[in-house]
């Protein structure tokens, strides 16, 4: 959205011959598997579904290059590295465990959703919340269980909405979007703009996914040491609606049980590109901070940054005019505010008449 207009930066898929097919077998296979290991104890569950997900990394070979890129960076090493291939399977393992959750989810007692996550954890938040002009975005990434915190926030009674992708499996999304709504989470198609700043204007509480993938026509900023973008639209939405946005981290530590963090509250005072690219820049070192401390819990597995040197280059580039861009415009508005004010600008050779108003 850096260049003004009105949209969200979601997932991005284009349309393929076959792909009906694929989404119908996709939302059977889903369907008969939740049918299944809904009623299953979580142990052989995991195993089950943690095998079949190890699988797919293996015969999937776009996603393969994928999830390899992106843990190549998180390591440090080329994405054919032994190690990055053992993290990348150690990763989808640990993505069956959320599977599996997904599909438990609904049969859990609903006196058990006000029990995953700490109350300590939630309960910082709500003051942060409730002192907002609009609502609060929560800038979430694939990490943890974000379905079972926005469950047991959803627990406390309050109003939280979460944006979602309708385009790849429209079905599931209507599954899904019953699911939740028991939790009392209502779910957002992620190019309905209507809703999305409705909700934010009722000062109510949006989940946003800010890791669909590498698009290069976001907003440039350093993420684990390499350049790569991050979207715009929590900044813009935040700055039209007088909302808060919170950097959120969650980690599993058990069974069921899951931690909340954040480093601090972002406000956006405008939509001006130099403020929609410091609001980014305010949240990429702790996302790339988070990714590091539990990457085996991180389960984006679109490449993340661009494949080539000559991408990076071009977003350093980039990045680097856009702060002189936004140096510039700051200068700019200090001199204009001196000379509304009768001060002398500080760029004036001395001994020249300072302009009044």
């Amino acid at each position: 959205m850096t260049d003004g207009r009105a949209r969200l930066e979601g997932p991005h898929r284009p349309r393929r011959s076959g792909s009906r097919l694929v989404e119908r077998s996709a939302v059977l296979a889903y369907r008969t598997a939740a049918a299944v290991i809904g009623r299953l104890p979580a142990a052989p569950a995991r195993f089950v579904i943690g095998l079949g997900a190890q699988l797919s990394y293996l015969a999937w070979p776009a996603k393969r290059r994928g999830s390899n890129a992106n843990f190549g960076h998180v390591l440090g090493l080329p994405p054919d590295h032994p190690r990055v291939r053992r993290l990348a399977l150690t990763a989808y393992r640990e993505y069956a465990r959320y599977l599996v959750e997904l599909m438990q989810l609904p049969r859990l007692p609903a006196s058990e959703a006000s029990r995953l996550l700490p109350t300590v954890d939630v309960d910082a938040v709500e003051p942060i919340w409730r002192e907002s002009r609009g609502g609060l975005i929560f800038a979430v990434g694939h990490v943890g269980n974000n379905e079972a915190v926005a469950a047991g926030i959803a627990s406390r009674g309050w109003p939280i909405s979460v944006v979602a992708d309708d385009s790849a499996f429209p079905e599931l999304y209507e599954d899904f979007r019953r699911m939740r709504a028991t939790w009392g989470i209502r779910l957002i198609p992620w190019r309905n703009l209507r809703e999305i700043y409705g909700v934010l204007r009722r000062r109510e509480m949006l989940g946003l996914l800010v890791d669909w993938g590498y698009r290069e026509d976001g907003v440039p900023v350093r993420l684990l040491g390499s350049w790569t973008t991050l979207p715009s639209g929590p900044a813009t939405l935040a700055a039209k609606t007088g909302s808060r946005i919170l950097p959120i981290v969650i980690r599993r530590t058990g069974e069921w049980r899951f931690h909340a963090e954040y480093t601090g509250v972002i406000e956006a005072t405008s939509t001006a590109p130099a403020e929609v690219r410091r609001v980014p820049l305010a949240s990429a070192d702790s996302r790339g901070a988070a990714i590091a401390a539990a990457p085996h819990q991180w389960y984006s597995f679109k490449s993340i940054w661009p494949a080539t040197a000559e991408e990076q280059a071009a977003l350093e580039r980039r990045a680097t005019e856009m702060d002189r861009a936004a140096e510039s415009n700051a200068a700019a508005d200090v001199s204009g505010a001196a000379e509304a004010n009768g001060v002398a600008d500080p760029a004036t050779p001395a001994g020249a008449e300072a302009r009044t108003p």
